[in-house]
């Protein structure tokens, strides 16, 4: 069974442009390798087949008034002449696709071993039909002119449920479709609808439209259908059949359109010079005052202007989570060099400990308002947190004050006592140990622990704990800690927005 490879497919769609004439079917398919030489695409030509004694009512096999027996009446072929040029397509190296029209042609469409099986938009919904192409295993590709999205959806259901192969093709069913009828923002609305899938585009747009191909394309189709046909003094084209001329401008405008598209499922390759020009306009970064070695480089003593010189950081290089050391004295309004520095980035601690609070509540099953800050203690510096912190997510504080205090396990808040400040804890997950003035006890979820302000007073879990703490209002400069270090250190605290996804 054949299966969509990687490559984009381009279908040509012969119908009954073969007119009834095997040699020049022939004559169709021989011309269509030639235009299709040098593009990357995989390529495949679609017949139709139909037993028009079967199809037509015999009331109605004269009636060469009514348009389509006309058509397929003038047009019709053996099954040994449809094999014939069944095998024209093969032997030029085209995989091979047919639309059956009836049931006894479904049967003929896999005894000439075509790659794939074609379900037209005016048979979408011709159950019948659809429960004969559903017995054999050939990969199938249907059109959706004209059906509500309910009726795709039964469609669609109906044949995964089978376990079927299956491509849906946007289609208008107008022929030619005008430009403003065309709805190409459809493709993007299937993909959604339907993102396990792929999703391609039958165009019966002007032959010498050569642009919708490009937004089908940039809106995510993988698979492109065209009613071809080569005219003749005997056989013109119709109004929406393309010449072989018009196939490869159609083929190029493609081309086009991936090659500016470029590959969406990473980003890309940065061209040479690219990141230079760039560079060359980024502003430097200068030093307000006098900065001696072994001094941290402070955001306040730092200002940023053009031009750069070759070394020198750039504003770029600064962040909430970029900490810089001299290692040379740096004059003021003197360039900050990277050798004159030396430098460490928390990012990746951040979003480390930012993952490990988030599994934590996942576990937990307590619920926190997205918007909030997390806001992350670290009392000895970020890579001590573990050992030695902890993460509050603030709800509200007001008289009163809300926050969830979230623990990780192993991990300690050094004691520490509050001047103005009253508060509660409200044990939500997991296990605590508390010291107030010295006594320990041990609590788990549901406990209630009061702390009146002016008690010393640390915690710790084993295993990982959220606290809800309830408060009079906090204030940033109430919290003392008994050990001098962390009160001399005033770069404890790392705030985090839009984390909680």
């Amino acid at each position: 069974m054949t299966q969509l490879n990687q490559k984009p497919m381009f279908i040509y769609e012969m119908a009954n442009n073969h007119m009834g004439d095997v040699e020049h079917g022939i004559r169709i398919v021989k011309e269509l390798k030639a235009v299709s030489d040098g593009f990357p695409f995989t390529f495949c030509v679609k017949l139709q087949y139909r037993d028009v004694d079967y199809c037509i009512h015999p009331d109605y096999r004269d009636r060469l008034d009514l348009k389509y027996v006309k058509r397929f009446s003038e047009t019709r072929l053996s099954w040994d002449e449809y094999k014939q040029i069944k095998d024209a397509i093969v032997a030029a190296g085209f995989l091979s696709m047919c639309t059956p029209w009836d049931e006894k042609s479904v049967d003929k469409v896999v005894e000439h071993g075509f790659d794939f099986m074609k379900i037209p938009s005016c048979y979408l919904r011709d159950w019948p039909l659809l429960e004969r192409i559903a017995k054999y295993r050939l990969p199938i590709v249907a059109s959706t002119a004209g059906e509500p999205l309910e009726e795709v959806d039964r469609v669609v259901s109906f044949l995964k449920h089978r376990d079927k192969t299956l491509t849906i093709m946007h289609c208008v069913g107008e022929y030619p479709a005008p430009d403003d009828h065309l709805h190409l923002g459809q493709i993007a609305l299937l993909k959604r609808r339907y993102p396990e899938v792929p999703i391609g585009y039958s165009t019966h747009e002007r032959p010498d439209n050569v642009e919708s191909v490009k937004i089908a394309i940039a809106m995510g189709a993988v698979m492109f259908e065209k009613h071809v046909g080569v005219p003749t003094d005997r056989y013109p084209l119709n109004g929406y059949s393309a010449s072989p001329g018009q196939v490869r401008k159609w083929l190029q405008s493609a081309a086009d359109a991936f090659k500016m598209i470029g590959n969406p499922e990473e980003r890309y390759p940065a061209p040479p010079g690219e990141q230079l020009a760039l560079r060359d306009l980024a502003r430097g970064a200068f030093a307000k005052s006098a900065v001696t070695i072994g001094e941290s480089i402070q955001p306040s003593n730092v200002f940023y202007a053009m031009p750069n010189v070759t070394g020198q950081l750039v504003a770029q290089d600064f962040s909430k989570y970029s900490e810089y050391i001299a290692v040379q004295d740096i004059p003021a309004n003197g360039a900050i060099m990277r050798e004159s520095v030396t430098a460490r980035n928390t990012r990746a601690i951040v979003h480390r400990i930012v993952a490990d609070v988030r599994t934590l509540i996942r576990k937990s099953k307590v619920q926190v308002p997205g918007q909030c800050e997390l806001e992350i203690s670290h009392h000895y510096g970020l890579e001590r947190f573990r050992e030695s912190g902890l993460t509050a997510i603030t709800v509200v504080n007001r008289e009163y004050c809300k926050r969830l205090m979230v623990v990780l396990p192993g991990q300690r808040h050094p004691e520490q006592w509050h001047e103005l400040k009253d508060e509660t804890y409200h044990i939500l997950f997991g296990d605590v140990t508390v010291e107030l003035d010295g006594k320990k006890s041990t609590h788990r979820s549901n406990d209630v622990i009061t702390i009146p302000h002016g008690i010393k007073h640390s915690f710790w879990t084993d295993h990982g704990t959220i606290i809800e703490e309830i408060s009079s209002s906090y204030v940033a400069n109430d919290s003392f800690y008994t050990d001098e270090l962390i009160m001399a250190n005033p770069n404890r605290k790392t705030f985090v927005t839009h984390w909680i996804g």
